[in-house]
């Protein structure tokens, strides 16, 4: 009898292959707790992306203020690139610089944007993305806040000066190319979660 309910199988028995609900919750959150270690690994790509921008940008600009500012343009390659010391109170590359307060506040919420989508990121090229995006944003959001002429309208280091070009700093370019990667993965049709849809 016993060898027989073991060839044929009982209702109860695993190798029938029915799961019952206990089963079912269990493989669910086996599979949640695979999918965790996943999620905090992306999280973390993000963060050092944005932590090393971050920190990259603002020593940059320490050394334009102790260094540059007040003093001629440092020429890099001949007149097609400069380090010139600029205080810029508009958007990126001197744009709209009577509406600091009004970029302090877009910065803001981009930062609180990133940080509300971190919690569903799984792919890692979104992850570099966004922490070129957030590191960058935080970069020149820190100059809005705690330098002259005000809080939150503080003026915003720049000193990469191509010719014919912008002067800008390296905030702006984490910005740019985080933009950038962004549209590239869009295209892709890679979204943040690591899925991948075809229009």
């Amino acid at each position: 009898m016993a060898e027989a309910e073991r060839i044929i199988g009982t209702p109860d028995s695993p190798e029938t292959g029915d799961a019952g609900p206990e089963q079912s919750d269990r493989r669910a959150k086996d599979a949640a707790a695979a999918e965790r270690p996943r999620g905090r690994r992306r999280i973390a790509v993000l963060f050092g992306v944005a932590a090393f921008a971050y920190v990259l940008d603002l020593v940059s600009k320490m050394w334009v203020v102790a260094e540059l500012e007040h003093h001629p343009p440092i020429e890099i390659i001949g007149d097609w690139l400069k380090f010139e010391a600029i205080r810029n109170a508009g958007a990126a590359f001197g744009f709209g610089e009577a509406f600091t307060v009004i970029f302090t506040v877009i910065a803001a919420a981009v930062i609180v944007v990133i940080a509300r989508l971190a919690r569903k990121l799984y792919s890692l090229p979104w992850a570099i993305a966004l922490g070129l995006l957030l590191g960058g944003a935080l970069g020149n959001l820190t100059d809005r806040i705690f330098r002259s002429p005000g809080v939150f309208e503080g003026a915003v280091v720049d000193f990469i000066a191509p010719k014919h070009f912008a002067v800008f700093n390296l905030a702006d370019s984490a910005i740019v190319c985080g933009g950038i990667l962004i549209v590239l993965l869009s295209f892709r049709g890679l979204d943040p979660d690591g899925t991948v849809h075809k229009d």
